[in-house]
């Protein structure tokens, strides 16, 4: 008899601990959604205040660019950002504006290998 209650004892930890792990995993979840969400609402709203401040020329180069160097986009991105939060930018950004930051981004990171 003192068997069988262990084997229940023992059947009710389990069962609870298995409770609580599916809940932690249920909870884990749901802030990763959260996170997700927060980050895909921020990524739309930076798109948002770019797009406002180029034409769609730009636009649509900056989003050509993206798919090969996310990082040198990002950088234009958070420059025109700069410019359009501290009132300095009083027109929309051509096309050949964006070329130009692009081009000199991708000067500043020209790498030299040198074999001795």
């Amino acid at each position: 008899m003192n068997e069988l209650s262990d084997d229940r004892e023992l059947e009710d930890i389990k069962r609870r601990r298995l409770m609580e792990l599916q809940n932690q995993a249920a909870a884990n979840q749901a802030m990763q959604e959260r996170e997700e969400s927060q980050r895909k609402a921020a990524e739309k709203e930076r798109q948002d205040i770019v797009k406002r401040f180029v034409t769609p020329e730009a636009y649509e180069r900056l989003n050509n660019v993206r798919l090969v160097r996310p990082d040198m986009v990002e950088n234009v991105e958070n420059q025109i950002i700069m410019l359009a939060q501290s009132g300095r930018l009083n027109r929309l950004i051509t096309d050949a504006e964006v070329k130009s930051l692009l081009a000199r981004l991708s000067e500043k990171r020209e790498i030299k290998i040198e074999r001795r």
